[in-house]
């Protein structure tokens, strides 16, 4: 899974001019599925997300998580996060998983992240042309992709019992 996440102060997902997701304070994910991915790709980034400490304290230093703030996660399925364009000029999709393997697999990751603690999840529709509203806080964004769980390395990452 390849993610990108921005840390906002608001942020909403619309459908055919209807919000179906919104949050304040938390973190934007826009999340691509690749063809490989498992539900351990899943949990890994669920911690994550969960943990990424990209909110300030007191003293004005990165060293608060989603969990520390009470802040809320927007999920949006994004694809193109898998669009190659080494070669040529219009992107390839071909790493990215299909609807039938990346659906069920953002349905878990967003359960995953509620299982992280108090966590508020609101999502966008997947497949669907959405138009995504967001009010930067920062800005913040940072890039994680888990390409290193297909690789066998996430084992010593993950927590005893993940």
């Amino acid at each position: 899974m390849r993610a990108i996440i921005q840390r906002v102060k608001r942020a909403s997902v619309s459908v055919d001019a209807k919000v179906v997701g919104h949050i304040d304070a938390g973190l934007v994910v826009f999340v691509g599925v690749h063809k490989e991915d498992t539900r351990t790709e899943a949990d890994w980034l669920a911690e994550k997300i969960a943990h990424l400490r990209v909110f300030s304290d007191a003293d004005g230093k990165f060293n608060l998580s989603l969990l520390d703030t009470g802040g809320a996660v927007l999920l949006v399925s994004q694809f193109t996060l898998y669009g190659e364009v080494r070669r040529g000029r219009r992107p390839s999709f071909s790493d990215a998983a299909s609807p039938e393997l990346a659906e069920p697999l953002l349905v878990y990751l967003e359960s995953a992240l509620k299982r992280q603690g108090e966590l508020r999840v609101a999502t966008g529709r997947f497949q669907a042309h959405m138009l995504v509203e967001i009010l930067n806080d920062g800005p913040v964004t940072i890039s994680l992709d888990t390409a290193v769980t297909r690789s066998g390395r996430i084992k010593q990452e993950l927590p005893a019992g993940g």
